[in-house]
């Protein structure tokens, strides 16, 4: 009966050093967090060690074919060409990273290779057809040893419109695991399967007219909260989209509180870009409905307006979600419910409230503007984060093999610095 009691009184001692001591490493564990996450929202879309991060960049002279998907098939279109509109992230990206910090020109050291095209302004110029695209696409890929040695993992694309992925017709052969950089995350509804993976790829900021995102020289300059004429605005095309359409119907309703007017995008008539962004101004609240895809680009220019942007897009993918809390900065409301339900709900909201967010968006917006990596806050910055996120050791795929002295090889058991181009694909 001793003995019992003594093993009891040992075994409660026992238990409290070891809730004591969970206590000290739960407490220690939680500064960590709190550290990091302090570090983040000080910095945020910074990575956080350079030597974990080795980019190397494709030129376009390098692989046969390659210079196609960045001037078309004459070679007549520029980079200049391609800068502008919603597919200027796919030139921007690509002349950051050659200034980047994160290059290297040693492919052995790369841990992440970028395949440079403006495939999009080709396609919308006319340099390249569909058909001409495709076949471009594979012929490239057929000629890199690299992309073969993972299987594509480690290889980046920009596809920067909502079609997404799909401007490749075979993207679910050739790029289904590679990492694609894209402002949409979902195209099932036309498209019957997404190309936007959760797990691999990235979503990034559409591309914002350049002179309205110079903090010291903005072309349009917000307007005080009081002086607006208008509580909500949706400023697009109908496109014979229900919401949209919805949101126009409702504009005739309620001309008073919601503006939808007819845009011009061409005659005598034609809404320029300064006159748009004056109109975007006007309100409280940035409507943003789907058009053909789900993202739109007026999501991202209501910041620099600085009225609230409203979502209305519920298949809707938004990026660095790891450092913004959208709650703070906007408000997704179901695309089911616009009617006169959404103005009541907004003319609910107190100025002071409003204020509060277009505050804490005057602080992240820093994140939509696509600058140089050596900005403590810009689209290159966060996305490189997300980028370094990626970083594995891929040497794995159907026809990668290793052997006992680490060296890689392919099938017929060939060193992988011996492979010859072309490889072909599957």
């Amino acid at each position: 009966m001793r003995h019992h009691q003594a093993c009891s009184r040992a075994h409660q001692v026992g238990a409290l050093l070891l809730v004591a001591a969970t206590f000290l490493l739960t407490r220690l564990f939680d500064r960590l967090l709190l550290d990091t996450s302090s570090s983040a929202a000080i910095n945020p879309g910074r990575p956080s060690s350079p030597a974990d991060l080795r980019i190397y960049v494709y030129a376009e002279d390098e692989i046969q074919g390659l210079r196609a998907l960045l001037r078309g098939r004459d070679g007549t279109i520029t980079a200049a060409t391609c800068l502008k509109g919603q597919w200027g992230t796919q030139v921007k990206i690509h002349q950051f990273l050659l200034k980047s910090r994160f290059r290297t020109f040693n492919k052995d050291q790369a841990n992440l290779f970028f395949v440079p095209s403006y495939v999009k302004c080709v396609r919308m110029t006319g340099a390249l057809s569909d058909k001409e695209i495709n076949q471009t696409y594979v012929k490239v890929l057929s000629q890199m040893p690299y992309f073969r040695r993972s299987g594509g993992r480690d290889h980046i694309f920009v596809f920067p419109s909502g079609a997404g992925a799909h401007l490749f017709r075979s993207w679910a052969t050739f790029l289904n695991r590679s990492i694609i950089l894209t402002p949409e995350g979902d195209r099932t509804d036309k498209r019957g399967t997404s190309a936007f993976n959760t797990w691999k790829d990235i979503i990034i900021p559409g591309n914002v007219d350049d002179s309205m995102v110079k903090s010291d020289a903005r072309a349009v300059q917000p307007i005080p909260l009081t002086k607006r004429k208008y509580l909500a605005n949706f400023l697009g095309r109908a496109q014979g989209k229900a919401g949209r359409l919805q949101l126009v119907e409702l504009a005739k309703q309620y001309p008073d509180k919601l503006e939808s007017p007819v845009l011009k995008l061409s005659g005598p008539n034609k809404l320029g870009r300064i006159e748009y962004f004056k109109h975007l101004r006007n309100a409280k609240f940035c409507l943003a409905p789907r058009g053909e895809s789900s993202w739109t680009l007026r999501f991202y220019e209501s910041f620099f307006v600085e009225c609230v942007p409203v979502i209305l897009s519920d298949e809707v993918e938004l990026p660095f979600q790891n450092v913004i809390d959208y709650g703070e900065i906007s408000i997704k409301w179901p695309s089911s419910r616009i009617g006169p339900e959404l103005l009541e709900y907004l003319e609910s909201i107190s100025d002071e409230r409003i204020e509060e967010m277009i505050g804490h968006g005057r602080q992240m917006r820093c994140l939509w503007v696509y600058a140089a990596d050596t900005e403590p806050c810009s689209a290159m910055s966060g996305i490189l984060t997300e980028l370094q996120k990626k970083v594995r050791r891929f040497h794995q795929s159907p026809e990668t093999f290793w052997l006992h002295n680490r060296s890689i090889v392919n099938r017929d058991l060939i060193e992988f610095h011996s492979w010859r181009t072309p490889v072909p694909l599957p």
